[in-house]
């Protein structure tokens, strides 16, 4: 590297986010990292360093982001890349969750991603560079996954104002990638980062036996090595012409793949309906 990048990373305690934070620490990049416990974070990354600029920031709240950004630009005088990993996952079906827990994980999921966006985007455009990774998941390439549904519909909007993101930026000289990981060995799939209906009904059996699948075969089994989704985080951001779409791990990478061949046969079973509107 000619220039040491600056990395601003949200939800960066726990998960592809701590990950990520260590592994760009050993290779000398300067890394703003952000949690709601800044200690937790402190104790996670354990790492003292010049480098690191740990950060209490709440995404939901506009004004804890803008101030992060301002800090981190004062701290190292740039932001280079910005990685949207801050968020949970809500387990439950569209009629057993509330309007109070859906309204929450769209709150974490997609709102504190545009914030986050809104204050960086200023800095990018006057830069005329910069690069926007937002995480999204296979479930928010592929939802057909009982009790899933509020989680993928933010993952889902995730990627779609991401395309956006990449369609307003890309003439400003942002880069814009969405990330869709599959299963990696990490604490996502425990308590802190999943949370579960308040109020289950017993009717939804599918939901319920995809529950206890993550719980006893998943948890401890999952394919992805999250170092190795680190390093290629790290090879995303140093492409020249980094893609907008990234399937992380062979599951999504499978995954995805079936979702498009659904659509093709979807596509060519009816394609005389589909065009049957036209004038």
């Amino acid at each position: 590297m000619s220039t040491v990048k600056v990395w601003f990373v949200t939800g960066a305690s726990k998960g592809l986010g701590l990950a990520l934070v260590k592994e760009l620490l050993r290779k000398g990049y300067k890394v703003a990292a952000t949690s709601r416990n800044v200690n937790e974070l402190k104790k996670a990354v354990n790492v003292t360093s010049e480098s690191l600029l740990p950060l209490q920031v709440d995404v939901v709240n506009e004004t804890s982001v803008t101030e992060a950004i301002a800090t981190t630009v004062k701290t190292f005088g740039a932001i280079d890349v910005v990685v949207n990993n801050a968020g949970y996952g809500q387990l439950g079906t569209l009629e057993e969750l509330s309007d109070q827990e859906a309204r929450a994980n769209f709150d974490a999921n997609v709102f504190g991603t545009l914030n986050t966006i809104r204050s960086v985007m200023p800095l990018f455009r006057k830069n005329g560079k910069g690069h926007i990774i937002n995480i999204s998941s296979i479930a928010g390439f592929l939802g057909a996954f009982p009790g899933w549904g509020i989680y993928n519909a933010t993952k889902f909007a995730v990627a779609g104002l991401t395309e956006a993101l990449s369609a307003e930026a890309r003439s400003l000289g942002i880069n814009t990638t969405i990330v869709y990981p599959g299963y990696f060995k990490t604490n996502f799939l425990l308590q802190g980062s999943l949370r579960m209906a308040a109020h289950p009904i017993a009717a939804y059996q599918a939901a319920r036996d995809l529950e206890v699948v993550h719980e006893k075969q998943i948890i401890g089994n999952q394919p992805g090595d999250p170092e190795k989704a680190a390093a290629a985080f790290i090879k995303l951001a140093e492409m020249q012409q980094p893609p907008l779409h990234l399937f992380l791990g062979s599951d999504s990478f499978n995954m995805a793949k079936s979702k498009i061949e659904i659509l093709q046969n979807d596509l060519a079973a009816n394609e005389a309906l589909s065009r049957s509107t036209d004038f």
